[in-house]
């Protein structure tokens, strides 16, 4: 059986296989895709001059150091030192990625990946000018001068690269054809979209004029994405499978299932759906970070933990701590503990009733925690039993309202907000996002940056929030 049989088409006469002309559409579309695969060529260049003027900001640091250390250029140090440390720097920018256009559009990346890389540099020549005893030869005041300078320079540099690189490249940095075949285009497609018929193109193996048509449209993109009927998707997957670049097949009924990855079952494909946001060495690092706070900081708390319990006592008969059912990791419930804020006997421990601003039922302690929030101080504890982490989505309560609709009844998606632990703070908090939900945009807003967050952890988002939450701990939705 011969390919096309194979693949659901029928064998051509030979008469129809010879070599057909190329079909070209207007000079303005073949234009449009020879600036589009030519991005490649630009990255590659903006990555070469991106190591070169590293290279060049490291030598003048140095060079501007000999003049501030001696008055002179003093040739035989700044040679020897630029001798050692260029290579070392260019290995290591190299590793970390540092010449990526991925780093090179975003101004934080770019120069703190080259200022990483150049200061291990540095750390590296120390170390060998210590252990080697080589003091005599090497000035330590010039070396540390150098330093500061390059350091600066590459921050500068790297800073005006990502403005440049962003001006160089367009808002796409990446080469992507899009081939529309017998389905209308899309309408966010950008210029790397065509109409298959505009190009002589068909899922036809047996046309060595559209097969070489292909592959001459697919040079220089980094990659090419099929978008056509559910009958030619086993046509196009042959054809797409004998390009140099990766190529997808889009498949939009599988949009309700938001798919991760495809993988194989039992000799049969199976779509990925969740592998859980973080992987395991994730999790150790999130949870490391999570101890190494939580106790460092209790024994500062402790004072303010006593005191407010005291001041609980004496305001109101009842318990200091407030205990309720929370949503947490994998929707599975735990107690959430908080200091007392509401009167024992008014206590709504189901929150089935919104907090409203001067609510009877708050103490006049109460007030004063809630409003600082000081009574989410407690928390420390569920973050030291491993109940929650100091950054996450908020833990809800079951009956939660939002206007007058549960959270999950305004949006289904809210329960894959706990795929990581909840968090004394997060990202929706931080952006404003605090205080009752007398209205389903309110929840919708929080949910949209809960998932946000969720998809995209990291440490370095950690830190930035629990930096950033210092400046709403009082907020005017906070009663």
């Amino acid at each position: 059986m011969n390919i096309e049989t194979s693949i659901g088409g029928t064998q051509r006469p030979k008469a129809d296989q010879a070599r057909l002309p190329d079909v070209t559409p207007t000079g303005s579309g073949r234009r449009a895709l020879s600036l589009l695969s030519s991005k490649r060529r630009k990255r590659a260049l903006l990555a070469t001059w991106s190591l070169i003027v590293d290279l060049l900001c490291i030598s003048l640091a140095f060079v501007a150091a000999s003049l501030v250390r001696h008055g002179y250029l003093d040739d035989d140090q700044v040679v020897r030192i630029l001798v050692i440390l260029l290579p070392i720097y260019s290995g290591i920018s190299l590793n970390n990625r540092a010449h990526k256009v991925t780093a090179l559009l975003e101004n934080f990346k770019s120069a703190t990946r080259a200022a990483t890389a150049f200061l291990f540099a540095a750390s590296s020549i120390l170390l060998v000018a210590f252990f080697l005893k080589i003091g005599a030869d090497f000035s330590r005041l010039l070396f540390g001068i150098g330093t500061l300078i390059g350091f600066s320079l590459l921050v500068a540099w790297r800073n005006v690269l990502a403005s440049v690189s962003r001006r160089y490249l367009g808002a796409f940095p990446f080469a992507t054809l899009c081939i529309y075949d017998d389905v209308p285009r899309g309408i966010r497609s950008g210029d790397g979209s065509i109409a298959a018929s505009d190009f002589g193109l068909s899922p036809n193996p047996g046309d060595p004029a559209m097969v070489d048509n292909l592959g001459h449209l697919a040079r220089g993109m980094d990659s090419v994405v099929v978008h056509c009927s559910a009958e030619k998707r086993i046509q196009w997957a042959f054809m797409l499978k004998s390009l140099d670049v990766p190529t997808e097949i889009v498949m939009p009924e599988l949009d309700a299932l938001a798919p991760l990855s495809i993988a194989q079952r039992s000799g049969q494909t199976s779509l990925v759906l969740t592998s859980g946001p973080l992987d395991w060495s994730q999790r150790l690092i999130k949870r490391s970070f999570d101890l190494a706070v939580t106790l460092a900081i209790l024994p500062v708390l402790a004072p303010i933990l006593a005191v407010v319990a005291i001041a609980i006592k004496l305001d109101s008969p009842g318990p200091v701590f407030f205990k309720q059912d929370r949503i947490g990791l994998g929707n599975r419930k735990f107690k959430i503990l908080k200091f007392r804020s509401m009167r024992v006997d008014m206590q709504d421990e189901r929150a089935a009733k919104l907090t409203e601003r001067n609510d009877p039922r708050v103490t006049r302690v109460g007030e004063f925690i809630r409003k600082t929030s000081i009574d989410e101080l407690p928390q420390f504890l569920n973050v030291l039993f491993g109940d929650m982490s100091l950054v996450g989505p908020r833990p809800h309560a079951e009956l939660a309202l939002a206007g007058r609709s549960l959270y999950w009844e305004v949006d289904s998606s809210y329960w894959h907000r706990h795929v990581v632990k909840p968090g004394i703070t997060g990202l929706a908090q931080v952006r404003g996002h605090r205080g009752n939900t007398f209205h389903e945009q309110q929840l919708r807003d929080r949910l949209n940056a809960d998932l946000e967050y969720v998809s995209g952890w990291s440490l370095t988002s950690d830190i930035k929030i629990l930096l950033q939450t210092a400046g709403v701990l009082f907020h005017k939705n906070a009663f």
